[in-house]
């Protein structure tokens, strides 16, 4: 496969799925949690408090493995993603989510307690996949 049908394969899959697993790795344990993500290409961001645990974990080790897909996709695929996090509060990317995201969890955009994970891929690997022969890895500088 090329790596523009992977690519292709990858986005199909991010702008289908939205619910996925988020895990840290906070003093070497595994620490998971369902969020709602939202993607521009490969580039996932997802809201949370400043003052939440996950916040916390990723000052400490921005690094973050994320599962996404499988019930949305017409043949169980999903992703394994590799990535780096940056807590973001810039208002330019507050406001792109505010206006894409289901409004849960803050009553406006304007809560000080409001941020954004934005989760950048290192790797991404298509599993489960028919269309494709998987596992495949598509790798990011």
């Amino acid at each position: 496969m090329t790596n523009e049908a992977l690519q292709s394969e990858i986005e199909t899959i991010l702008s289908k799925s939205k619910i996925g697993v988020l895990s840290t790795a906070h003093q070497n344990v595994p620490n998971s949690r369902y969020m709602v993500f939202y993607n521009d290409g490969v580039t996932l961001y997802t809201k949370t408090s400043i003052d939440s645990k996950k916040v916390a974990e990723f000052q400490e080790n921005p690094r973050a493995h994320i599962l996404i897909g499988y019930d949305e996709t017409k043949n169980r695929s999903f992703l394994e993603i590799d990535a780096h996090v940056e807590i973001i509060r810039d208002r330019e990317t507050i406001d792109w989510l505010w206006e894409k995201q289901d409004k849960t969890f803050f009553d406006s955009k304007d809560d000080p307690d409001l941020c954004v994970l934005k989760v950048t891929p290192k790797a991404i690997k298509v599993m489960n996949d028919d269309t494709i022969d998987t596992p495949q890895t598509m790798i990011y500088d």
